[in-house]
C-alpha cells in the first residue's frame, strides 16, 4: 500500500474514531448499566473497520485485579476492551478528562483520571482504585505513563506499584506487539494486519519483593523478542 493511501486510511479511521466516540458517550449516559457492553461492541467494530486480527498468546486470568499493559497506540485500549468480559476501569491522564465533550469518555463510564502534576494525585488514585475494586472492576494501567515510539518500552512510573502493594492486588502483565504498526495517529499511518497480545502469568503483589522491577524487565524482554 502506498504511503498516500496509508495516510488517507489513517485520516478516515481517526475521523470515524472521533465520531463513534461521540456516539458511545451519548449511549453510555443514556444506558449507564450497559456501558461496558456498549464499549465492547464499539471496540469490536473498530477492529473490524481497520481490518485488525488479534493473535493471543496465553490467556487472561479472570481473577486479575490490575492489568499492566505497554502502550504504543490508541488501539491498545480498544484491544483490551474487546477481549475482556469485565467492566475495566482505565487509569488515564487528567488532560483527557479535561477535553471539551470528549473528556466524557472518562466520566461517563467512571474511569480513573490522574493529575500527575498534583501531589494529591496519588491519594486520589488510591481512593478511586479502592472504589472501582469494590464494584468488582479490574483496573488497567499503562505503567509507562504515555505512548512509546513502538520500538522500545519507556521506563515504568510507580503508580501501578503503589496501588498493587496498597491493596495486595493480583497483577497480570500484558504485552501488546504491533499496534503501533497498525495505527500511528501521530504519523497518520494505518494498515490492516495482526496484533499480538501476550498474557504473562498473573501473580499476587507483595511489598516484600522486587516484583515491579522484575515485571518491567520481563515485559521489556518479551516485547523485544516478540518485535523481532
Amino acid at each position: 500500500m502506498s504511503q498516500i493511501l496509508v495516510k488517507i486510511k489513517a485520516y478516515f479511521y481517526l475521523v470515524e474514531f472521533l465520531v463513534t466516540i461521540a456516539f458511545i458517550i451519548v449511549l453510555m449516559y443514556l444506558f449507564p448499566k450497559h456501558n461496558h457492553k456498549i464499549r465492547q461492541k464499539w471496540a469490536a467494530f473498530q477492529l473490524k473497520f481497520l481490518g485488525i486480527k488479534i493473535e493471543e498468546v496465553g490467556e487472561i486470568d479472570p481473577d486479575t485485579q490490575l492489568f499492566m499493559i505497554n502502550h504504543q497506540s490508541l488501539l491498545d485500549i480498544v484491544i483490551l476492551e474487546y477481549l475482556h468480559t469485565k467492566n475495566i476501569a482505565w487509569v488515564a491522564k487528567k488532560e483527557i478528562e479535561k477535553l471539551p465533550f470528549f473528556g466524557h469518555i472518562i466520566k461517563a463510564p467512571k474511569m480513573i483520571s490522574v493529575n500527575r502534576e498534583d501531589k494529591a494525585g496519588l491519594i486520589k488514585l488510591i481512593k478511586d482504585v479502592d472504589d472501582r475494586l469494590s464494584q468488582g472492576r479490574p483496573i488497567a494501567i499503562f505503567p509507562e505513563g504515555t505512548r512509546s515510539c513502538g520500538k522500545k518500552m519507556l521506563p515504568f512510573k510507580s503508580g501501578a506499584k503503589v496501588v498493587a502493594n496498597k491493596f495486595d492486588l493480583k497483577v497480570q502483565p500484558v504485552v501488546i506487539i504491533g499496534s503501533k504498526d497498525r495505527l500511528d495517529s501521530v504519523k497518520l499511518k494505518a494498515t490492516s494486519g495482526v496484533i499480538k497480545v501476550i498474557y504473562l502469568p498473573a501473580f499476587k503483589a507483595s511489598k516484600d519483593s522486587d516484583w515491579f522491577k522484575d515485571v518491567e524487565l520481563k515485559m521489556n524482554e518479551v516485547f523485544v523478542k516478540g518485535s523481532l
